[in-house]
């Protein structure tokens, strides 16, 4: 099953380094941080960057959720596991999913390319591909889709690279 654990923003690396370190591989089967490419222009040059998908979010997979908690106590900086009430809840299903066809296995989300036809995205290549529901806004100088995904049972805000390769009126 796969948990989301609360931490503080920019913390999110060296919570998954001390999980790593401090909880024993009978109880953490993995711990991992979704990232996202983006473009930046530096010096005249295009160059690929990563960049947290879910900032303050670190996701973790386990089958024994008790003996998890438990070792998560020798982290330092957890805020929480995420839950309803005082129950811990798993990421549903649909979630799970979302999260594996959108991040893969690596669990980075590629640059996508798109054209604007008479003022309607299609995705041609990449991972947003299907996904133009879900796009809210998108930035072309910055080369980002701004999306809204239901996730940890609300609606998340999240941007991701997407490179609008030409526009059509």
């Amino acid at each position: 099953m796969w948990y989301v654990v609360q931490v503080r923003t920019g913390t999110e690396e060296s919570i998954v380094q001390q999980c790593e370190k401090n909880v024993s591989d009978g109880v953490l089967e993995r711990c991992f941080i979704p990232y996202y490419e983006e473009k930046r222009h530096i010096r005249g040059v295009w160059t690929v960057h990563k960049k947290i998908l879910f900032p303050g979010y670190v996701f973790v997979v386990t089958e024994k959720i008790e003996g998890l908690f438990r070792e998560l106590k020798n982290v330092i900086g957890l805020t929480k596991l995420l839950g309803i009430g005082d129950d811990i809840v798993p990421l549903r299903e649909e979630e799970t999913q979302f999260l594996l066809t959108f991040g893969g296995e690596k669990q980075v989300v590629e640059m996508s390319e798109g054209v604007i036809e008479q003022s309607k995205v299609r995705v041609i290549s990449g991972p947003l591909q299907g996904m133009e529901g879900c796009i809210r806004k998108i930035d072309r100088h910055k080369r980002k889709a701004y999306l809204e995904v239901e996730m940890f049972g609300r609606m998340q805000r999240v941007q991701v690279g997407l490179e609008i390769i030409s526009k059509t009126i």
